[in-house]
């Protein structure tokens, strides 16, 4: 149990340390709290006393946290959140007779993940308010670690700390190259097989703990192009500048008869897609039930898109 002068600290006092820690200036985090500046400041003296340490170090231009406040925002962020996504569950049971779950999800499996909680509601003909998240795994596994979201797929080089995480599929490393390229009519293509041939691959994500090593291991020539987003890969490929490296997951939904998705082999290079999720209790039942329900589901998908885009891959060859 807490020590009694720290259980006196209130929510609000969280709150506002809180707002103050993301404005970085009292006199932004007053007029957004819509408090006075010397009120903000008093609650923050008091919040300080009660914790018997120094939150920030001020200074005329700037305002930063100590190590002790570092530690104390991530336990506020958690709390603050968890308290308004709790109201916002309140608000919509009694209101609107629904629960309210928030879901996030990588934008390359956003269609299957999109697909399963459709089946889920469909199947149990439930009244339930979905909020979507789409980002990258290392922004939805910090959200859900601060509360904002219910459970995350994501995608995962090593087990995160914090979190629970339920295997779903492998995604493994695809080349996407132009047709007519000489790779394109061998079916699959090595590591060896690539040389020195310029790369492209995403700058963020899981693309640079996969794709580098390897890449090392085969001693590749030139440092590959990195890009952000998979219209610019898909566009460098196919005007002959690079060959594409990526997660398979990313090439479900290609269509372009210019260019060809090969298997990656020797080594064959993978992601872990998870189901992650805070331990413990969850806010609501819904939310327990729709991660059974993806548990149980999602791995199915995956596989059947593991064999659409090999067989897409065979047609493309020919």
């Amino acid at each position: 149990m807490a020590s009694l002068p720290l259980r006196a600290l209130t929510l609000r006092q969280l709150q506002f340390f809180s707002v103050l820690v993301e404005e970085g200036h009292f006199g932004r985090a007053a007029k957004r709290l819509a408090i006075t500046q010397p009120a903000l400041s008093n609650a923050i003296k008091q919040m300080e006393k009660l914790l018997g340490a120094e939150l920030l170090t001020r200074s005329t231009h700037r305002l930063q946290l100590t190590p002790v406040g570092a530690e104390v925002l991530a336990r506020t962020d958690f709390l603050v959140n968890t308290f308004e996504v709790a109201l916002r569950d309140i608000e919509s049971t009694v209101q609107r007779g629904r629960a309210f779950v928030r879901v996030g999800v990588i934008p390359s499996a956003s269609a299957r993940v999109t697909s399963a909680v459709s089946e889920f509601l469909e199947a149990g003909n439930r009244e339930v308010e979905i909020a979507w998240r789409d980002a990258p795994s290392t922004i939805l596994l910090a959200e859900l670690r601060s509360g904002q979201l219910d459970m995350a797929v994501a995608a995962i080089t090593e087990p995160p700390g914090g979190l629970a995480c339920i295997d779903l599929f492998r995604d493994p490393l695809v080349l996407v190259v132009r047709q007519g390229h000489a790779l394109a009519a061998a079916g699959d293509a090595s590591w060896e097989a690539i040389g020195k041939e310029q790369l492209v691959l995403f700058e963020s994500g899981s693309m640079p703990a996969l794709g580098n090593p390897a890449r090392a291991q085969f001693e590749q020539g030139a440092e590959p192009y990195r890009v952000s987003y998979s219209e610019t890969l898909y566009a460098l490929v196919r005007s002959g500048q690079a060959l594409g490296l990526m997660p398979r997951l990313y090439t479900s939904s290609l269509r372009d008869p210019e260019l060809v998705v090969l298997p990656l082999l020797k080594p064959r290079v993978e992601r872990r897609v998870v189901l992650a999720y805070l331990p413990g209790s969850m806010r609501n039942v819904v939310a327990q039930e729709l991660i059974a329900f993806l548990r149980e589901r999602l791995p199915q998908s995956g596989e059947a898109a593991v064999r659409r885009v090999a067989a897409k891959g065979k047609r493309s060859r020919r």
